[in-house]
């Protein structure tokens, strides 16, 4: 079984709607259908950056007031990145225009538990074959819901950060594990850490 080539997710032509909100961090971002969470954009500097950035990334979405289950989302993102434990996992994802392969990596990152990692060859062994590491973190690499499928807790062997796409690139995902507690296996993951990213 191999991943189809790679092209750019084309998101359906369902309406699109996003709002911006702040967090510990920094301001963030969602965007959502209705069909679900189409994209979540991780902390930009401040509110300039987090627009345009947002405005780049779904040009045809535009701004509007939360729904009610939309809300209950942003308000875990802000629990989560105020340090507090927050679970997504019955939280609708749009992902129309995901190829199939990616769905199975999303769907296999979404159970990991808050707290908890895994590497991206356990990840290709459940898909059947450890040779699809890399496709594995491709896939992750084109997330566009982050958080909700966490794929900051997804490392590489030995505990290695590897790569993260999302805004602020591994010093993001680290900071993400910090915050849940994830303990990788390694002692030395978070000995690392610039100590302005510790806790």
């Amino acid at each position: 079984m191999g991943r189809p080539e790679a092209l750019p997710y084309i998101v359906g032509m369902a309406e699109q709607s996003f709002a911006l909100f702040d967090t510990a961090l920094a301001v963030c971002g969602i965007v959502w259908t209705a069909r679900g969470i189409a994209g979540v954009q991780l902390p930009e500097a401040n509110e300039h950056a987090a627009r345009v950035r947002m405005e780049k990334r779904h040009p045809h979405a535009r701004e509007a007031r939360p729904p009610i289950k939309v809300q209950q989302t942003i308000d875990r993102i802000i629990a989560l990145l105020r340090g507090e434990a927050a679970e997504f996992d019955d939280v609708a994802v749009d992902d129309d225009g995901v190829p199939e392969f990616d769905r199975k990596v999303h769907a296999i990152a979404r159970s990991i538990p808050h707290g908890k990692t895994m590497t991206y060859g356990a990840i290709a062994e459940r898909l059947g074959d450890k040779a699809l590491a890399r496709d594995v973190g491709q896939a992750l690499g084109h997330n566009r819901t982050p958080l909700i499928v966490p794929c900051h807790r997804v490392l590489a062997a030995d505990g290695k950060p590897g790569g993260f796409s999302g805004t602020g690139g591994v010093a993001t995902k680290l900071r993400l594990l910090s915050i849940e507690g994830a303990q990788p296996g390694g002692p030395t993951l978070f000995d690392r850490l610039p100590l302005a990213l510790r806790h």
